[in-house]
């Protein structure tokens, strides 16, 4: 039903965070495979994808991962991101009426730091992107990353929440 996708470098521990709270979501059905796209990690990166199940990918292109994707919906996170309690049959509704694209809600228990919010735009996938197979795929350029393919879609705002990647790294 749903494929997670990050892309990572040297992100092993922020990549294991992410991951364990995707199980809940495998156990419920929704996430059916999850792919981690490395750019050339040194750290145990691969040892966690490969222990959680992922599909790992060092050289890729873009096109052909989000082809042999199993679900027929996207969720496109960092590594580090922590979704927050709901996040499944939220999801799992939002996809059965195959909707436009969607973000998870800012948590709020972090906010931005005062410089992250003045003037400058927030990361496009510093919420999570939820989108469609068939969308991504008739948006999606050879040598794209997930950056530039979540980049300026406007999307249906989810009331679940996330916790962005920044503070698991700011909290190290």
């Amino acid at each position: 039903m749903l494929t997670v996708i990050m892309e990572c470098r040297d992100q092993e521990s922020e990549l294991a965070q992410t991951l364990s709270l995707l199980v809940s979501g495998a156990v419920e059905g929704l996430v059916s495979d999850v792919v981690v796209l490395d750019h050339g990690s040194r750290d145990g990166t691969s040892h966690v994808a490969d222990a959680a199940g992922c599909r790992f990918h060092t050289h890729w292109d873009i096109k052909d991962i989000l082809r042999s994707a199993r679900g027929e919906w996207l969720l496109l996170l960092e590594p580090g991101a922590r979704l927050q309690a709901g996040w499944i049959d939220e999801v799992m509704e939002y996809v059965a009426l195959g909707r436009q694209p969607a973000r998870f809600a800012p948590s709020r228990t972090y906010r931005r730091p005062f410089f992250r919010r003045i003037g400058r735009a927030v990361p496009p996938l510093e919420y999570g992107l939820l989108l469609s197979k068939r969308q991504a795929i008739a948006l999606v350029k050879s040598g794209m990353d997930l950056e530039t393919l979540a980049k300026g879609q406007k999307a249906f705002r989810l009331v679940s929440e996330i916790v962005p990647a920044w503070v698991a790294a700011s909290t190290r």
